[in-house]
């Protein structure tokens, strides 16, 4: 990417002002920066660094919550830290539970937010969208005949 140079300054800092996302733009202007996009190897380049950053900030929150949620199933099924409260640390069980409970359910919160905040600040579900779209049309070029008939029914 930093070897390369945007074959159009004006536009490519136009582009990356929006960080190369063209989403929210009328279907005019976006041929025209779809066009450049094909052109430049520079800004097609950074859109793709961009979308992956977006992506993995949604995957990796997406995991935090769902860690958060399997630690709080953990902790409603399993009291193995019963031992540890009472004889190490000289809490009492159910002082253990609360706080450990309350961390979870915290971790949890924050987690949905920081997910919901990541969502609407990046591009991240309509680029995500057009993935599963594209993968979708390769899987139906794919399929047999007899299938695809029976599927336009």
């Amino acid at each position: 990417m930093a070897r390369t140079r945007c074959s159009d300054r004006v536009v490519g800092a136009i582009l990356a002002s929006w960080r190369y996302d063209i989403s929210g733009i009328s279907p005019e202007m976006r041929r025209d920066y779809e066009q450049h996009f094909t052109e430049c190897m520079h800004c097609s380049a950074r859109q793709r660094f961009h979308r992956t950053v977006d992506a993995t900030l949604a995957v990796l929150t997406s995991l935090a919550a769902l860690f958060f949620l399997f630690a709080l199933a953990v902790l409603k099924h399993i009291k193995p830290l019963e031992h540890v409260a009472f004889n190490i640390l000289g809490l009492d069980i159910s002082d253990m539970y609360h706080m450990l409970l309350s961390a979870g359910v915290a971790g949890l919160c924050f987690s949905v937010i920081v997910l919901a905040l990541v969502l609407m600040a990046t591009p991240a579900p309509s680029y995500l969208g057009g993935i599963a779209a594209e993968r979708a049309k390769l899987i139906e070029e794919r399929l047999p005949a007899a299938i695809k008939s029976i599927r336009l029914r």
